[in-house]
């Protein structure tokens, strides 16, 4: 008489096991599959690489760093504070280009409406369009030269190809932040100049200005109601 463990693995090894129960479904082949599975692991995990490249995530981030610095303050606000924050306005300011990529590529990719290749192009036109309204045509136009346009060109229209487009909104980005992080940190230069002529003028050579000045810097800071002028002023700037 057989024994139930040997009864249990025979039963296992007739049911069989294959490739096609762990890959995704379609119509190409075992290997083809399989690259798709990887391409699709691969993007997964750059995700947040990808957010910040296409998305307004930078301004925000250089911002509220720009504002810690002024302050002079080396961990208050948190960096997890500062980048929930630019997450929340950063989804905030791409709501509409989030629901738009998601309602003509992704729903449609998942109910096997569309292909992968369309459901691409039709969740990229949204971040496209994005990037297109708030790049600096000079930026654009320095990495189309760099990059030799002409035979960088998307197959469906000839439109700017994304290895041109991101760099370029990347550094427009960055730009616009620089600005906003000089009218953010200049009111609070101001401040540590004139406290250190105060010290200087009374003689306490060694009371450094910034241990006087940070105080005034905060207490200045929460009457303009700063949180407030600082995040309306850079949501504002996207609309």
């Amino acid at each position: 008489m057989a024994s139930p463990l040997l009864l249990a693995a025979t039963a296992a090894s007739a049911q069989g096991f294959g490739l096609d129960q762990v890959l995704p479904p379609g119509n190409g082949s075992v290997s083809g599959r399989m690259v798709q599975l990887v391409a699709l692991m691969t993007v997964l995990s750059i995700a947040p690489g990808l957010l910040v490249m296409v998305t307004s995530f930078t301004r925000f981030v250089v911002a509220l760093s720009f504002l810690r610095s002024g302050l002079g303050l080396q961990s208050a606000p948190a960096n997890i504070v500062l980048i929930s924050l630019s997450l929340f306005m950063t989804f905030y300011v791409m709501g509409p280009t989030f629901d738009r990529a998601w309602q003509d590529g992704v729903r449609p990719l998942t109910e096997n409406k569309i292909t992968e290749e369309e459901a691409f192009a039709k969740v990229t036109a949204p971040f496209r369009d994005f990037m297109l309204a708030h790049v600096r045509p000079k930026d654009l136009d320095t990495f189309a030269e760099i990059a030799a346009a002409n035979t960088l060109r998307a197959p469906d229209g000839g439109r700017t190809d994304l290895r041109i487009l991101i760099p370029a909104f990347m550094i427009s980005e960055l730009r616009r932040g620089f600005e906003i992080g000089f009218l953010i940190a200049l009111p609070f230069l101001v401040i540590d100049m004139v406290v250190a002529v105060l010290v200087m003028s009374m003689g306490m050579m060694m009371m450094p200005p910034t241990a006087i000045s940070l105080p005034f810097k905060i207490l200045f800071f929460i009457l303009i109601d700063g949180w407030n002028i600082l995040i309306s002023g850079i949501l504002k700037s996207y609309f």
